[in-house]
């Protein structure tokens, strides 16, 4: 059986910089801040398995994902390259980098900690898999059919990028299932308790976010032995996309260092 590899773009020349989207995203959603990065770097975005346009398997594991990355790395003939991640991204960031420290030159992770988190993302998932998709012919009808279980528009519209509608019939690129079967790893404790990484490592998290607490920090710089810490005032979770230029700043500062 052939490999199969991750959907993936790539943009701009120079150093491999390689963006990895967090769960319900896909490459899509960093075009905007790729053309950016593009100034300095190869930027490569990738769908990982389930989402976007990469491939679909029962499993969702950490380990098992950043095996993906990897694979594709070879399959593109990149010996290391700077690591980018957003929240799941950035669990599998650092996965990586623990896995193949080799293969990473500096890491950046985007709100996230490596600890488990409470969210279930039940009250996003059981809408859309009670949704009947042969009923559905047209991106309103689905905003409608969607709006009393996710009455928030912003992750209404965000989680409905993955909705496909072709020739009036629907359908989805994130395997929802396969989502809904691994929640509790997705959202899970990365066990770093033996990790010592020395990789350089720019945490940037949200001002208005709760993702990377004072206990979650403490915990990071335990195990991450160049981590450095950057807060954008004002942003929430999506700050990549709050704050696009100011993160883009960031980002380049660091890994041009």
């Amino acid at each position: 059986m052939s490999r199969l590899y991750l959907n993936h773009s790539s943009v701009g020349e120079g150093y491999p910089l390689i963006v990895i989207h967090g769960l319900f995203g896909s490459s899509r959603n960093w075009q905007a801040l790729s053309k950016l990065f593009a100034r300095s770097f190869r930027v490569i975005t990738v769908d990982l398995r389930n989402h976007g346009d990469s491939f679909h398997a029962p499993e969702m594991g950490y380990a098992l994902m950043a095996g993906d990355v990897l694979d594709l790395m070879d399959y593109l003939a990149i010996d290391s390259a700077h690591i980018l991640g957003h929240s799941m991204g950035g669990k599998l960031a650092m996965q990586l980098a623990q896995m193949a420290p080799e293969r990473v030159n500096k890491l950046v992770v985007a709100d996230i900690a490596p600890v488990t988190y409470g969210h279930s993302y039940h009250d996003i998932i059981a809408p859309v898999r009670a949704m009947d998709l042969s009923l559905i012919s047209s991106r309103k009808q689905a905003d409608s059919e969607l709006e009393q279980g996710i009455p928030d528009q912003r992750i209404r519209q965000f989680i409905m990028q993955n909705l496909s509608i072709q020739d009036g019939k629907a359908s989805w690129k994130l395997n929802w299932e396969a989502i809904q079967n691994n929640i509790d790893t997705v959202i899970g404790y990365v066990n770093i308790a033996h990790w010592s990484i020395h990789n350089p490592t720019l945490f940037i998290r949200g001002g208005a976010s709760g993702y990377v607490t004072a206990q979650g920090w403490a915990l990071i710089q335990q195990h991450f032995l160049q981590a450095e810490l950057i807060t954008l005032d004002k942003a929430g979770h999506w700050l990549h996309a709050e704050q696009p230029a100011a993160f883009a700043e960031q980002v380049v500062r660091f890994l041009q260092r």
